[in-house]
Order: structure tokens, then sequence, then C-alpha cells
């Protein structure tokens, strides 16, 4: 088993489902993967609960999978989104500066891919 560590930055919907599926797919194959919500990116935190978002569904599955890891913290306060991340339950992530730090997932064996 490989275990994946998916940072996604990009905000893009377009972007962002490709992590989605990604890490549906990896856990599908027997690996670990974990999805950190950073930078721009946490600006979908409170567009994807909405029913009418076309990627709804998809985050529902991946959050029933237990796949997100969390939500920086620095970045959903500054953009807005840190009220909505605390509502729905994720855990904030401020370890280097108020950011997620990446050296706790490389020394743990996890391969990290970036968005």
């Amino acid at each position: 088993m490989k275990k994946f560590a998916l940072f996604v930055f990009n905000e893009d919907p377009m972007c962002f489902i490709h992590v989605l599926l990604n890490a549906l797919d990896m856990q599908a194959k027997g690996h670990e993967a974990t999805i950190i919500i950073e930078g721009a990116a946490v600006k979908l935190i409170p567009e994807l609960v909405k029913p009418e978002n076309p990627l709804n569904g998809l985050w529902k599955k991946t959050l029933e999978a237990g796949l997100v890891e969390g939500v920086c913290k620095a970045c959903a306060n500054k953009l807005g989104t840190l009220e909505s991340a605390k509502e729905q339950g994720f855990s904030l992530l401020d370890e280097v500066s108020g950011h997620p730090g990446m050296a706790f997932y490389r020394d743990n064996g996890y391969e990290i891919i970036t968005f």
C-alpha cells in the first residue's frame, strides 16, 4: 500500500474534481490518500456543500470516505471561509506559521502531490 497526501491549492472546480476523483480512486485501489485544502482552494468550502453545486455529490462521497484531512487555517481565515470550515467540522491545519506543513507527511511515508 502506498500513501498519498494531496495538497490542493487551486480553486478551479475543474482542477478540484481531479483531486476528489484521484483520492477516491487511490483509496479504492487499496492505497491511503488524504486531501489537504490549501490556498485559494479554501474558497470552495462553503460552495461544495450546496446541493446545486455540480461537485456536491462527489464531495459528499469524498467526505463519507474520510479522505479530507483538513483545511489551512491561515488561508481560510484570510479568504473568509474559516467559519464555514469550522461549521463543517474540518480540522484546521496550522503547524507551519498557520499553514499545513508538508514535512509531517514526508516524514510519515506519504508521497506529496500538489494541485
